[in-house]
């Protein structure tokens, strides 16, 4: 439902303010914002979130190789790397967008043409049956405890709202023909995440189902060896007829290719317009940028293979990522595009607010304790966890620091409270009003007509000679 949220929410919101201004990246607004040495800073979680994802989809393409071709795991990755990286290298954003066309008919015609032969398959059950009730391993459908409501929440509110601040998300909207075009992609792609989603239930809930005792696989299950991230392919291949199983196995290495291609081009694209373009050379030409772009291609494939090795879960990885995006790129996206008031001192602090409440907060699956202890953190086996929505909890702390700062920053210096020269940010307004009379009077006798001048000047789109520019003043 996360992912269903996202281009539906992006599409009645974002896509359209977004592609109206004719931004190249996500960052782009950020720039404009906030100034260069700002911006910058937001860039590297930006960035990170890419990265993340790149290793997520490189794990499992490389998952999805092992299989097939029955090699070592660190083999299929940096095999499944490289082959991203010449791909995304030779082909650039058009053939990522035109490939991402085939490789979604593939992917949906391939799955649910293995759908028939999983539920049909003699080693399983009936799906109906193990929804609910033990069979060979734990029911499929799950259940939901009252102590973890909050956190379900949470999850779904960070999966849905996080995805927003996605590079990846961002970069086909702006580069739609029109913004109606962008919307309408945005809509459409809510009602196939939708469709696509149910094949990859289904396999799950057929691999729940399923004695992998009478299967070549043999006892015990995936799940119980700890191969749950082999789950769908090994689930392809022995529980549908070698055919089937390559057409589906393929298909799930189109997916994923489709979405490391997408990654990798949004890491790039992100350093090299918002980095290196408009920080370190801005007098770069396009061949410049270009080598840039493929260097870029080849560092973030290098890094995203190598981080594929501390973890052999794509879910770890996903949810660390759509994390820092959530809690500290969502609220800044926001509230540039939304609310006029934010400016530099604002998202200063809501950096520093955010990146704080959410280590305090802890994450044990990192290896960080909990220090800021959120109504209902309880002890448990010696470890404190966390029952309130902490995300949640630090992204709506980072977005009320930037609103609140970013107006007391805007009070103080507008009201002579605080020195103009302490303005770094430039968060002074100016306003134009008319001169005294005496001056407009002269104005005229030195320029004659003062009416026909205003005209000519606005024809010119420059601003009227019968006015001055002043500050305002408490």
């Amino acid at each position: 439902m996360g992912d269903i949220s996202t281009p539906a929410l992006g599409g009645l919101f974002f896509a359209k303010p977004m592609r109206e201004k004719k931004y190249v990246t996500m960052m782009d607004p950020f720039q404009e914002k906030y100034g260069r040495v700002l911006s910058g800073a937001l860039v590297l979680p930006c960035m990170l979130v890419d990265v993340l994802w790149v290793s997520c989809t490189l794990l499992g393409l490389g998952v999805t190789m092992s299989v097939i071709l029955d090699l070592h795991f660190g083999y299929s990755v940096w095999i499944s790397a490289a082959v991203a990286i010449v791909y995304t290298l030779l082909g650039g954003l058009y053939s990522v967008a035109y490939t991402d066309v085939i490789q979604l008919a593939l992917i949906f015609f391939s799955l649910w043409l293995c759908v028939p032969f999983l539920l049909l398959n003699k080693t399983s059950v009936n799906i109906a049956e193990t929804a609910f009730n033990h069979t060979f391993q734990e029911p499929w459908v799950g259940s939901l405890d009252k102590d973890r409501v909050w956190k379900w929440i949470d999850d779904w509110l960070m999966l849905g709202l996080g995805s927003l601040s996605f590079q990846c998300f961002h970069q086909r909207t702006l580069s739609a023909s029109s913004s109606s075009t962008a919307q309408l992609t945005c809509f459409a792609a809510a009602f196939l995440i939708a469709i696509l989603g149910i094949p990859p239930v289904l396999v799950g809930a057929v691999a729940a189902s399923t004695d992998w005792n009478l299967t070549q696989y043999g006892s015990p299950s995936p799940h119980l060896r700890g191969e749950h991230s082999f789950v769908l392919p090994l689930t392809l291949q022995y529980l549908t007829p070698p055919y089937i199983s390559i057409i589906g196995i393929g298909a799930v290495a189109a997916a994923v290719m489709s979405s490391t291609d997408s990654a990798l081009l949004a890491a790039t694209s992100v350093f090299s317009a918002n980095i290196y373009k408009n920080i370190f050379r801005t007098q770069a030409s396009d061949n410049e940028m270009q080598w840039v772009f493929r260097a870029s291609v080849v560092v973030v494939g290098l890094v995203g293979t190598s981080i594929t090795f501390c973890t052999n879960s794509t879910l770890f990885l996903w949810i660390l990522g759509a994390d820092v995006s959530y809690t500290l790129l969502f609220p800044h996206l926001v509230s540039v595009l939304f609310f006029r008031v934010t400016n530099g001192y604002g998202a200063t602090v809501g950096y520093i607010v955010g990146v704080t409440v959410r280590i305090l907060s802890g994450e044990n699956t990192l290896g960080i304790p909990v220090v800021l202890h959120l109504p209902g953190c309880t002890l448990e086996d010696g470890i404190y966890v966390q029952k309130s929505p902490v995300r949640t909890v630090s992204m709506l702390c980072t977005l009320a620091a930037i609103l609140i700062f970013s107006w007391l920053a805007v009070v103080m210096f507008n009201h002579s409270l605080l020195p103009e020269k302490w303005d770094v940010f430039k968060v002074r307004r100016i306003v134009t009003e008319p001169p005294e009379d005496g001056v407009a009077q002269n104005l005229k006798d030195e320029g004659g007509n003062d009416d026909e001048s205003d005209e000519d000047s606005r024809a010119l789109g420059r601003k009227p000679q019968n006015s001055t520019i002043v500050l305002i003043k408490s």
